[in-house]
This record gives structure tokens, sequence and C-alpha cells, in this order.
């Protein structure tokens, strides 16, 4: 418990008033002196018998840069008080909103700002401040809460639809594997089956008998594609743009019904497809570091993001393709006005950021 700045110069008219009740009698004292350290004392007493808020903070969901998000805490109290709440936003994100107000708690409140996210990353908001006062605000006393929440900020994923028609086909070439070289077993041809899976083959050996279509496994952990992306690089945004290629190229094979994985230097996901495994891979590039992959690694990878101090390359069969040329002059992210859009139109792989 301290004085506020108010609370100090409210002294300094106490000493004043005493001294000039000195030079000029104790009718001085009894006007000015006794109404303020009545009050002083009041204020004292009542931020003294404060007990400690209870709060509690509400989680903060995962996005994208350049999204906002709500902060918002609960504050409990036994009794009406005026009291100024702030709290502490960590890097990687910026207030909209003041992150701090002067109130009165009474019971239950709520505590709310708005921010913006900024970088990706793992970024912290707190630890929260409150502080309590008297009414006057001459007397106030600080309560620190360690609790924190974080937020997910995932890389920018960029639409890979704006480069040359020859690179886009090369990386969409990747997806098409497994659907391509997974050979399960031939069955007979029946209406609706694609053109192309008919076995050409097997019916010019037998030309008076039913057309047979190929069959391939449903196994998802059978023909994977899997990227490796590693920064061997000491520039500043080089993990970034990293996170973004690596990030763009596995959205865009999801979309296109790949069983994907990721390796980088600090993690590994398997193979999967879906929601839920697409945000797995994004939560793991927004935490990825620069860093190096062995050499076998990236030679066992179907698809090798790297960036260097030169740049960034997706590399697909010995082939190398920038990275910013592959989504040419748009270099939007793949969000709406309200924030992440389904990068599945009709969700045909069941994929969504």
């Amino acid at each position: 418990m301290r004085l506020t700045r108010r609370g100090w110069v409210a002294v300094a008219v106490v000493l004043a008033a005493a001294a000039m009740s000195w030079r000029f009698g104790p009718r001085a004292l009894n006007a000015v002196v006794v109404p303020l350290l009545v009050v002083l004392l009041a204020g004292a007493v009542v931020v003294a018998r404060a007990e400690r808020p209870r709060v509690t903070r509400r989680p903060l969901a995962e996005g994208f840069i350049g999204e906002e998000r709500t902060v918002s805490v609960a504050i409990e109290t036994n009794g009406a008080v005026a009291a100024t709440v702030s709290d502490t936003v960590g890097d990687g994100l910026s207030a909209i909103t003041a992150p701090h107000a002067e109130t009165t708690l009474d019971g239950e409140a709520t505590f709310a700002y708005d921010l913006r996210l900024e970088a990706r990353g793992r970024h912290r908001v707190g630890p929260l401040s409150i502080v309590v006062s008297d009414v006057v605000g001459l007397v106030e006393r600080r309560f620190e809460y360690e609790e924190t929440a974080t937020v997910l900020v995932y890389p920018r994923v960029r639409a890979l639809d704006g480069g040359p028609a020859v690179d886009r086909r090369t990386l969409a070439s990747v997806a098409d594997r497994r659907t391509r070289e997974e050979f399960d077993h031939l069955r007979t041809y029946q209406r609706g089956d694609p053109m192309a899976d008919v076995h050409w083959k097997s019916a010019a050996k037998r030309p008076d008998e039913d057309l047979v279509v190929t069959e391939y496994t449903d196994d998802d952990a059978v023909g994977a594609v899997t990227i490796a992306a590693d920064c061997p690089t000491d520039r500043e945004d080089g993990a970034d743009e990293m996170a973004s290629a690596a990030a763009s190229v596995a959205t865009a094979l999801l979309e296109q019904g790949a069983t994907v994985g990721l390796v980088t230097p600090d993690a590994t996901q398997p193979p999967g497809t879906g929601r839920a495994h697409h945000r797995d891979l994004l939560g793991l590039l927004a935490v990825a570091e620069p860093g190096e992959l062995p050499e076998e690694e990236r030679r066992d990878a179907d698809v090798v993001v790297r960036t260097e101090s030169t740049g960034t390359t997706i590399t697909v069969d010995g082939r190398e393709i920038p990275f910013d040329r592959l989504f040419g002059t748009d270099r939007s992210d793949r969000m709406g006005d309200d924030g992440p859009v389904d990068p599945d139109p009709g969700n045909r792989s069941g994929v969504s950021v």
C-alpha cells in the first residue's frame, strides 16, 4: 500500500496548513488539515481491507498474421472498489484498443481489449496487474498476477496459382503420385469410372470381354508426400519465409487430396489428411526455427523447401522452382476480410485453414 501522487499532494497541503496554523492560529488547522486527515485515514482503511481480486483469463484462439483477437479477463471481487486494470502485450502482437482501463470493480466484471496478430510464432499476453485505490484516489495497493495466455500465430499461406503453368504442374504432380503409383487390383469397369483408370493393356488382350479398371490402395500411409523444410541461414526473416513456403506447399497438396507429412530441423509431423492435420502442420511451422536438415532427409523427401541468403526454392524431382515465382504478382495471403478462407471450395479434401 502506498500514497498516490494525489495523496502526496494532500500530505503536502496538510503540512502547509499545519505550518500556517502555527503562525496564524489553530483555525487554519481545523479548516484544512482535519478533513484531509480524515479522508487520508479513510482511504488507507478502505484500501487495506480490500481483498485480492480473483482473475480468470479466457484462452485465445490461434490465427493468422493480420487477424484480430479479443483478450478477455474475468475479475471477481467481494465488494465495490475503484481500480486500474493493466495488461501486458508481448512481442509479435499489437494492441488495437488500450490494454488498460480505470473502472469500478463490483462483484463479477470483465476486462477486455482487442489486439492484432503481427508475427508468426507463439506469443504471450500478460501478466496482469490491478491497482486498487480509494474513491478519492489518495491511497493505492497493487496486485500482480503471474498467469498469462498464449496465442499461436500461423505463418503466411500463399495461393500458389499465379506462376507459370509448368511450375504448377510440377508441384501438382507430387499429389498425383499416390493415386497413380499404389496399385491394388483390377476390377470390371462400371458406369461412371474415369476412363483414365481403364487398364488398356488388359483390354487389348481381351477385346471380347468387358473393360477392366485399376483400383488403387486406400491406405493413406502408403505413397504419402513428405515435405522437408530447412533454413541454413542467419537471415533475419529466413525462418519466416521458410515457414510460409512450406505452409503454402502443404496447403496446396492437401487441397489436391494428398497425404502430407513434414520434416523441419526441430520437429516432424507424420503424414496425414484433413483439417486437424492441416492445423497441426501450420502449428509446427508457426514455431519452426532456422537450421539445416541432414542430407539424407532432404534426399528422401518428395518436396524440399529451402531458404538461403539468396531466397527460397521449392525442389521437386531435382527441379528447383523459386518460391516467389509460384504465387506470381499476387502477394496476398489466403485469407478473406473476415479471416482465413477454406482453401478447398466444396470441401473436397476436408482441409481448412
